[in-house]
């Protein structure tokens, strides 16, 4: 039952930042789509060791288009990892993310940019292999974002929805802060709360801290690791690399070269994107 847990969470990556990465590497993502006309593309792996199990994504990949001005539309399909100590290993298809962000509210002078993003989980991942949830879940955020100088800070919380067996409804928060130091490398940590996802699990609050590297204006190196502080025993970890390609309109700067965005969903230990 905690193996399938652990990796029905690792399935999406929250995720899940300032104008980048406000979600991947992070469990917390923010509330900024990717500009109109522009695309997002991530390759990576996470990992969420516990007592007696762990479960990975390896590989994931995540696309996401400007699909409108302040909309955003998403995929994320991972190949996920499951494992019990002793016990079986099993590999393969996890279950697929769908999602669409929509920022309704722009940021100006003291007032943050605000916007949803919901998903949804297919269960394309065999739940008999503990690679999915069994069932269609849905996660229902609500995220704020506000920027000053070179520091941005963004979180929110929301609700999901998970009737699958043994599965819960719950509450899931986070928070997360962080200082572009010079246009090569953002760094950042967070709080995050993913909420009692399965009737077994307890309250988990985990501190995640990582960055960004960007090696051009397009590509990137994404990483972050953390361990829990309550409840539940877990350690994560998540590396990615992030392309990025598309019309710009004339001003507008790299979406990864000033901050960092959310793993929260994103096939992550955790499900929150």
């Amino acid at each position: 039952m905690r193996s399938r847990n652990f990796i029905l969470l690792c399935l999406c990556v929250a995720l899940c930042g300032a104008s980048a990465l406000a979600g991947p590497p992070f469990f917390t993502d923010d509330p900024e789509p990717v500009p109109f006309g522009r695309y997002e593309f991530y390759t990576f792996s996470t990992l969420d060791r516990s007592v007696g199990s762990y479960a990975a994504a390896f590989p994931a990949f995540e696309f996401n288009v400007g699909a409108a001005p302040n909309l955003q539309l998403h995929v994320l399909a991972p190949m996920a990892i499951s494992a019990l100590e002793p016990g079986p290993i099993t590999y393969g298809v996890g279950d697929i993310e769908l999602g669409a962000k929509f920022r309704f509210v722009q940021e100006k002078g003291r007032r943050p940019q605000v916007g949803i993003f919901p998903m949804i989980e297919t269960p394309t991942g065999d739940r008999h292999r503990n690679l999915g949830n069994g069932q269609t879940w849905a996660r229902l955020p609500l995220w704020v974002q506000k920027s000053w100088g070179p520091w941005t800070s963004y979180g929110g919380a929301g609700y999901i929805l998970n009737r699958a067996p043994g599965m819960r409804d719950h509450t899931f928060a986070g928070w997360q802060a962080q200082r572009e130091l010079n246009k090569k490398l953002t760094l950042g940590a967070e709080w995050f709360n993913p909420g009692r996802e399965s009737m077994s699990a307890r309250n988990t609050h985990l501190l995640n801290a990582g960055g960004i590297y960007n090696f051009n204006e397009n590509f990137s190196f994404l990483f972050t690791a953390g361990h829990s502080i309550r409840g539940d025993t877990h350690t994560v970890a998540y590396f990615g690399l992030y392309w990025t390609w598309g019309k710009r309109a004339p001003g507008d700067e790299p979406k990864l070269a000033s901050s960092l965005h959310s793993a929260f969903g994103r096939a992550t230990p955790f499900r929150i994107r």
